[in-house]
């Protein structure tokens, strides 16, 4: 993820950018509406924003001479849906490459792609299947957020990949590549967002009850109590 400035060709660049833009434009009219309909959830979404600015943010070093680092989209798309940490993950992208010269403005499309749309709905996706077969949130919030890192370095991976095709193997060779450099560092990463998100998330629990129930992630009545600790 944080494809360099410049890096991808102009074409795949192109691309990725016209396949960002609808979810984007999608998480601004979802943006739009839950901050009209409840204004007092912009407490929430900033955190959820922060959240995601400082872990994409941090850079460390793996051992194939890479660099990897956490996400943080899977607590906003668990707390808010995936459409809204679109916009959210864009704004992060977008500061990181115009304040930290992480990542890039010609590559914003791609990395847009794999951090704030793919990362988001796998996570998401993984979270409502487990709490659907009767997980307890805790269980289903690390690994909500566990696929939500990792899925954005496999789609990095398969973009990178696409652009620079091995000469002997083609993508496929690249894909192995690519994905064998993230993959030492960032499964490990992947569990201790895991496990952050779920303190996190206990965090909220306490200070912030009558919002998670809004928000769909507590039930009504308590009834989440018990799962909520475990």
């Amino acid at each position: 993820m944080h494809i360099a400035e410049g890096y991808l060709p102009p074409v795949h660049a192109a691309a990725w950018a016209a396949a960002s833009a609808p979810f984007v434009i999608h998480g601004m009219r979802a943006l739009t509406r839950e901050v009209r309909a409840n204004p007092e959830s912009t407490l929430l979404l900033g955190a959820a924003g922060a959240f995601t600015f400082v872990l994409s943010a941090l850079k460390i070093p793996s051992v194939t001479g890479s660099c990897s680092h956490p996400t943080g989209t899977g607590l906003g798309a668990i707390l808010f849906r995936p459409p809204i940490m679109a916009v959210l993950g864009t704004i992060t992208l977008l500061f990181q490459a115009l304040l930290l010269a992480h990542g890039g403005l010609t590559t914003l499309g791609a990395n847009v792609f794999s951090l704030a749309v793919v990362g988001p709905w796998a996570g998401f996706g993984v979270y409502v299947l487990l709490r659907r077969s009767g997980a307890p949130l805790m269980v289903a919030v690390f690994f909500g957020a566990f696929t939500a890192d990792l899925s954005t370095y496999c789609v990095t991976s398969v973009q990178l990949a696409l652009a620079f095709p091995d000469p002997g193997s083609g993508v496929v060779g690249a894909l192995a590549k690519f994905g064998g450099i993230f993959a030492v560092t960032q499964i490990p990463l992947a569990v201790s967002e895991g496990l952050l998100t779920v303190l996190v998330m206990r965090l909220l629990v306490q200070s912030s009850k009558g919002e998670l129930t809004r928000l769909g992630v507590l039930l009504q009545g308590g009834a989440e109590k018990e799962a909520a600790v475990r």
